[in-house]
C-alpha cells in the first residue's frame, strides 16, 4: 500500500497547503487518492474532499481507540492508488492523541513539514533533533516558504553536512501566493469555496515542480497486526447484563429508523463514520436543510442536529419561522432530538452575535447562546450517560454497570467560542464528565450538548440511540 502521513514541527507551519498540494497532483496524475485527518477536526476532511473527490476520514486514536481506527484507515484506503494522512499540530504534540502515535499505530512513514521563512543553517539542527527523538520515525522533508534560490542553498547545505541528506524531498516557494482564509474556528469549508480551482492547479503545479513525488510514493508502509473486523452487536440488558455481544456479521438486525440529519452551510460538522454506523446498526439517514427548507422531513423518527456555523447563518435560520416551528414542535410533542454544539445553539431562544445583535431560534432550552471573541472551550471530553438517548442503563443501575462490566464512556471533542446562560436546575443534566462536572442538557427527548461525540469506541450507543427513537416513536417514550 503506499501512504505516507504529512506532519509539522509544530502548528501553523503549512502542513494543510502541503497535504492540499501532494492530493491535488496525485489527483492530476490520474491516481485516486484517499485522504485522512488524524485528530477531531472537522474542517479539513472538507478540504480533502474538495481536493480529491473523496471522502476524508478522521483518525482519532484518543476517542476510537486504535482497533477502530486501524480498521477506518485500511478499508477506506484499500480502493485507493495512494492514502495521504494530514497530521495535527506539531509531530508528537497531543500524547497518544498525537500524529507520532497514529503514525506507529498505522505504520506509516511520516513526512516532516518545516517552515523556514526565518532560518537558514538552523533547519539542519531541528532535523537533526527529530531524527535523534524517534530514529527511523521521519522519513521524508518538505521546507515550507522558501524564499529565493540562495535561501534553498543554505537550508539544502546545512542539511547534506549535518543530517540524513536522503530525507528530503523537496520545498514550496514563499512567493507561491497560495493561502486558505481563516476565521474564527479555523480554516473556511470547502462549502465556502475558499479555494477556486484555478488556486488549486497552482498549488498542484507547484508541488509537481519543486516536490519529488516519485521518492514520496516509494516510501513504504510498516506492517500492522489488524484484529477482526469490528463488532457491532452490542445489546446491554437493562439490569447489567454482560455488556456488548459478538455476532461478528458488522449490522444488527431489527432497528429500523430514519434520522433526519440537518446539513447545509450552517450544519456542517459530522464525522462521517458516525453516520456509516448508524447504517450499519439499521438506521436510514435523510438529510434537511434548517436553512432552506421549511418542515422538518416527513416519516423520520429522530432529529441530528450537528454543528457548524449558526451565528454566520443566524439572521436566515431565525427568519425561517417555519422550520423553527416545525423542530419545535417536533420536540414538545417528544420526538428524539441529538444536537451538538452549533446545533444546540440552535436550540437555545436565540444567538447573540459578534454585532450585538440578538437572533430568535428554536426556543426549545430557557438560555440564550452568545459569540465571544475568544475560545470558550477547547479540549477532549470522556463521557458517563446519566440520562436521555446514550444511557446505557436507567437509573441506579447506570453507574454498576460501567463499573463492573467495563462498557466504555463516550468520548468526544468540544471547541466552541459561544457561551450558553446558566441552565436552570430543572434541567436534566445527562452527561457526566470525567472531572465529575455535568454536562448535556435532556428536555423531554431533546438533548443538547456542545461536545462533538465520536462513536467509534462505543458503538452500543449508537444501538441504544436507535431503541431510544424506536421507543419514542415521535411522541415520547
Amino acid at each position: 500500500m503506499k501512504t505516507f502521513l504529512i506532519a509539522g514541527t509544530q502548528s501553523g507551519v503549512g502542513k494543510t497547503t502541503v497535504a492540499l498540494g501532494i492530493m491535488a497532483a496525485l489527483k492530476s496524475k490520474g491516481l485516486d487518492v484517499q485522504p485522512f485527518k488524524c485528530g477531531p477536526d472537522f474542517i479539513d476532511p472538507t478540504l480533502h474532499h474538495m481536493v480529491t473527490g473523496r471522502m476524508s476520514r478522521n483518525l482519532d486514536i484518543w476517542m476510537c481507540g486504535e482497533d477502530f481506527v486501524k480498521e477506518t484507515f485500511f478499508d477506506h484506503a484499500k480502493g485507493a492508488d495512494i492514502a495521504v494522512v494530514e497530521g495535527v499540530m506539531g509531530l508528537f504534540d497531543g500524547g497518544v492523541s498525537s500524529s507520532a502515535s497514529l503514525a506507529r499505530c498505522l505504520g506509516l512513514p511520516v513526512i516532516l513539514v518545516i517552515d523556514v521563512r526565518s532560518m537558514a543553517e538552523t533547519v539542519a539542527a531541528i532535523i537533526k533533533g527529530f531524527e535523534v527523538f524517534d530514529p527511523g520515525l521521519v522519513q521524508g522533508v518538505i521546507l515550507n516558504r522558501v524564499g529565493s534560490q540562495r535561501h534553498l542553498d543554505l537550508l539544502k547545505d546545512a542539511i547534506k553536512r549535518h543530517c540524513n541528506s536522503d530525507l528530503f524531498l523537496g520545498y514550496l516557494p514563499r512567493d507561491l501566493n497560495f493561502e486558505i482564509p481563516s476565521r474564527h474556528l479555523g480554516l473556511f469549508m470547502a462549502n465556502d469555496a475558499p479555494l477556486d480551482k484555478k488556486a488549486v492547479e497552482r498549488l498542484s503545479c507547484a508541488v509537481s515542480d519543486f516536490i519529488d513525488l516519485e521518492r514520496l510514493m516509494d516510501l513504504q508502509i510498516k506492517p500492522v497486526k489488524i484484529k477482526e473486523p469490528l463488532n457491532l452487536d452490542c445489546t446491554i440488558s437493562e439490569t447489567g447484563g454482560d455488556g456488548p455481544k459478538n455476532n461478528n456479521d458488522g449490522y444488527t438486525q431489527g432497528h429500523e429508523i430514519t434520522i433526519g440529519i440537518a446539513r447545509d452551510e450552517a450544519f456542517c460538522f459530522y464525522y462521517e463514520d458516525n453516520l456509516d454506523l448508524f447504517r450499519k446498526m439499521g438506521a436510514r439517514i435523510t438529510e434537511f436543510s434548517p436553512l432552506s427548507d421549511t418542515a422538518i422531513p416527513d416519516g423520520i423518527d429522530a432529529i441530528y442536529l450537528g454543528g457548524g456555523y449558526p451565528e454566520l447563518y443566524a439572521e436566515r435560520l431565525s427568519e425561517n419561522h417555519e422550520m423553527l416551528n416545525s423542530i419545535r414542535d417536533w420536540s414538545i410533542r417528544g420526538g428524539v432530538v441529538y444536537a451538538e454544539c452549533g446545533g444546540f445553539m440552535y436550540l437555545t431562544q436565540g444567538i447573540e452575535g459578534l454585532d450585538q445583535k440578538f437572533y430568535p431560534m428554536v426556543g426549545i432550552y430557557p438560555v440564550r447562546a452568545k459569540m465571544n471573541y475568544r475560545l470558550s472551550a477547547l479540549g477532549y471530553r470522556e463521557i458517563e450517560p446519566v440520562s436521555g438517548p446514550f444511557a446505557a442503563m436507567y437509573k441506579e443501575g447506570l453507574r454498576t454497570a460501567f463499573a463492573q462490566h467495563g462498557i466504555p464512556r463516550l468520548k468526544g471533542h468540544e471547541f466552541h467560542y459561544s457561551t450558553i446562560e446558566e441552565m436552570p436546575p430543572e434541567v436534566d443534566r445527562t452527561f457526566r464528565l470525567a472531572d465529575g462536572r455535568f454536562s448535556g442538557y435532556l428536555i423531554k427527548n431533546t438533548l443538547g450538548s456542545y461536545i462533538h461525540i465520536h462513536f467509534g469506541n462505543t458503538p452500543w450507543a449508537v444501538r441504544r440511540f436507535i431503541e431510544f427513537s424506536k421507543g419514542a416513536g415521535g411522541h415520547g417514550i
